[in-house]
Formats: C-alpha cells, structure tokens, sequence
C-alpha cells in the first residue's frame, strides 16, 4: 500500500514496513455490518494523527447504521479556524478511479478494447528510449504493468514542481499532459510490458487521453457526463487551470523545505490544476467519494463483466499484501480484505477504503502531507477493531 503522488507530496509514504509493523486485530473477515456506535475508536484514531502533527482532517463512514462525519485539527494555521466535515480536497491518485470507470463504460459500449495496444489510440504518443505504444495495452495501463518511467520520480521535474523555492515559484504554471509526458519519455522503459506491477502517473495522463481521444471530448466532460451527474456528486469537480479550492475547504500545507528545514511548514493551498490533470486534479469530498465508491462497488456504473475486470488484481510485488486493479486496490487485513485507493498532492493525502460490497466504506483526507503514519491505526480502528464488537 503505497500514497499516490508521493513524490509530489515531498513527504514520508505510507512505506510498507508500516502495515507490516502494524499489529491488525478482529476478527476473520473485515465487517462489513454495522461498525462500533459512534466510531469511537476511528475518532481516536483521528484524533493521535493530529496530535502528531497533521495540521486537521476530515472523514465520513458509511455502514448500515447510517453515516458518520468527523473532523479534527485546524483547517487554517494561521487563523485557528477548525477543518470542517463538508471540506472539500484534492484527491490526487483517486482520480484514476474515476478514469478507469469511464474507460470500462467504453468496453461496455464497444468503443474500446482494453487488450489493444496504446498505438491504436494514441499514434506516435509513446516513442523514444525503448517506449512503444505498440507494445502496451490500455489494460496495463490501468493495473501499471506497462513499465512505463514515472514522470514524478524525474529528479528535475521533482525538484522543479514539487520541494522547496522551485514549487513557490511554479506553483501557478500551466503544464500540458504533453509536456509530463515528454519528461517520462527521456527515460528508458524500467521493464517489458506485462512484466510486473510498478505504479506510475505516467499511465494515468495517457489513460486520460485515451478518454479524450475514443470520446471526442475532453476527459473532464467524460467524467462529468458518465460518473458526476448520474450520482449527483455535487461536491465533485475538475479544476482545470484554476489555482483555488472551492469553498468549504480548509488550507494545505506541506513541509517543503524538509531536507534542510524540516520545522517550516508553508501554505501550499494554491496550485495550478493542470499539473495534475487526467492523474491526480479531482477535487471532491469525503461523502461524495463515499457515494461513488458505494455506487461502483455496488454495480450501478459497470456491468458486471466490467466490474469483475476492475476487480481483478495484479500483486504488487513490492508489497504483495497489496494487489492493483484497473483503478482499485485489495489490502489484505489480518481480518480480511479491503479495497482503497490513495491519492496525495501537495499538501493533501487522500484515502478511501470499502468492503467489496461498498456497504462500509470510509474516506478521510489529511491537509498536512508529511506524516502517513496515522493511515494504518485509522484503518485499523475502522475496519478491523470496530468489526471484533
């Protein structure tokens, strides 16, 4: 289980030797019934990931004892003001959900084939230093078996967009999905196609494009017209080349200069929307990915042969508790599995987690990106500790 965006975050991942450190209680199987009363523990949870330093927090349960909304800490540094539960974020690597969906809905509708090749849909896009389109399907692209260089993990690029002086002065720079590409293709390929699961964002903005390309009209209107109308997410929105959160929403912050001052914690609420487009620029809320999970989840945006595609897991070899779909992933919990996908931005980690029915789900969002380490024990209290009452 990794948090998506972490090199944008500049921050300490969700590392792997953090869920298998953690000592996950409860039963055989993560509940998927009603949780504790009042997600006592959950709040705890919470509440110590503040208390260690997250700036605030917001999250909403869903279970079949109705919805529960919490938040904890300060949406705003400077003023006190607390983080409200209605906030709304940046969700970074959720967007690939969101994306996946669509392009599933365009198998169903014979528009596309997943087990064609990229070239197909986007000729001459992936070329140069080993990469061939011809060789990757949209499948891989999806559960990130392409082998395709990570964008993010270019040191130039890192540097430039997301620590320290070079985010404050590019922070409102408009950049084209061509431009991202362009840095991941001066890296040779990092293995075969089908090889091995390596999560890379680069998949993502060319999956956007083959949104755009077999639509005919942007990925943003896809996503409006097939997934955030229909459920009536209205908290849900793609911010294009706006700099801004919309309003309720508490301010981000991120620990840019961490190498050399590691106390400075600047406000990095203003970022240019295109430098997460197609793989991380969804801004939404607690419910609404409560509401789209559990729609999804349940069947009510794929056929089920879709549905079944999306479920079916390729491991992660770098952490093989964990399994990627086409834009879902199964922790497996000492008392059961899990479905999620995580997401962070600068200043903003995003996790949303459900049973595989989508009856219990719960998305919370941290406005502080240094720490992840309160992930695990959230999830914990939630899943697996509230199924043992």
């Amino acid at each position: 289980m990794t948090m998506r965006n972490r090199p944008r975050a500049g921050a300490v991942a969700l590392a792997a030797v953090a869920l298998t450190a953690t000592a996950f209680t409860g039963p055989a199987r993560a509940s998927g019934g009603t949780a504790a009363a009042g997600h006592q523990g959950t709040q705890a949870a919470i509440e110590a990931a503040v208390a260690a330093g997250i700036p605030g927090v917001t999250a909403e349960a869903r279970d079949a004892s109705g919805v529960w909304k919490t938040a904890a800490g300060v949406g705003n540094r400077a003023t006190g003001a607390p983080r409200g539960k209605n906030d709304r974020f940046r969700t970074g690597s959720v967007t690939d959900t969101f994306v996946a969906v669509v392009l599933l809905q365009m198998e169903a509708e014979k528009k596309i084939s997943l087990d064609d090749p990229v070239e197909r849909y986007l000729p001459g896009v992936v070329t140069g230093n080993g990469n061939d389109g011809s060789r990757i399907t949209v499948r891989q692209l999806l559960n990130h078996t392409s082998g395709l260089f990570d964008y993010l993990a270019d040191v130039p690029y890192y540097q430039t967009y997301t620590l320290g002086d070079g985010f404050l002065a590019h922070r409102y720079d408009t950049l084209t999905p061509q431009q991202r590409l362009q840095v991941a293709f001066s890296h040779a390929p990092l293995f075969q196609p089908g090889a091995r699961h390596s999560f890379s964002h680069t998949n993502d903005v060319l999956a956007a494009m083959i949104v755009q390309k077999v639509g005919g009209r942007t990925y943003e209107d896809e996503v409006r017209r097939r997934v955030i109308e229909p459920l009536g997410l209205e908290a849900t929105s793609n911010p294009g080349t706006s700099s801004d959160l919309p309003r309720p929403s508490g301010r981000d912050y991120s620990k840019l200069f961490y190498d050399t001052q590691p106390d400075r914690i600047d406000d990095v609420t203003e970022l240019n929307g295109s430098q997460n487009w197609g793989d991380g620029d969804i801004i939404s809320s607690a419910h609404d990915l409560n509401l789209f999970f559990r729609a999804l989840l349940g069947g009510k945006l794929l056929p089920a042969q879709q549905l079944k595609e999306l479920k079916t897991t390729v491991v992660n070899p770098d952490l093989p508790i964990t399994s990627y779909g086409l834009g879902i992933e199964k922790l497996t919990m000492s008392c059961g599995d899990v479905w999620y996908h995580d997401g962070g931005v600068v200043g903003s980690l995003t996790l949303a987690a459900f049973t595989e029915d989508g009856r219990h789900e719960l998305t919370f969002n941290y406005n502080g990106d240094w720490d992840a380490s309160g992930i695990v024990p959230i999830l914990n209290a939630e899943f697996c500790d509230q199924a043992a009452n």
